[in-house]
């Protein structure tokens, strides 16, 4: 698979958890870990489970800055 988003993070899924509808998937990317929403259809789909290699990918315009006063 290609993708054409360039803010992707390659690490290790250190934890699955699913609700009632949507997963909390932490990946934990060179000590830092990211954590993302997803359905648990797409957990199941892509077989994400701990210990699995995954990336992050991160929609830039989605990403927020900011810095204390």
């Amino acid at each position: 698979m290609r993708i054409s988003a360039r803010n992707r993070l390659k690490g290790t899924i250190v934890e699955v958890t699913k609700g009632a509808t949507t997963a909390h998937v932490r990946i934990d990317v060179g000590g830092s870990l990211v954590t993302a929403s997803i359905t648990n259809d797409a957990v199941d789909e892509l077989g994400l489970v701990a210990g699995g290699e995954a990336y992050a990918v991160v929609k830039a315009s989605d990403v927020m800055v900011a810095v204390d006063d």
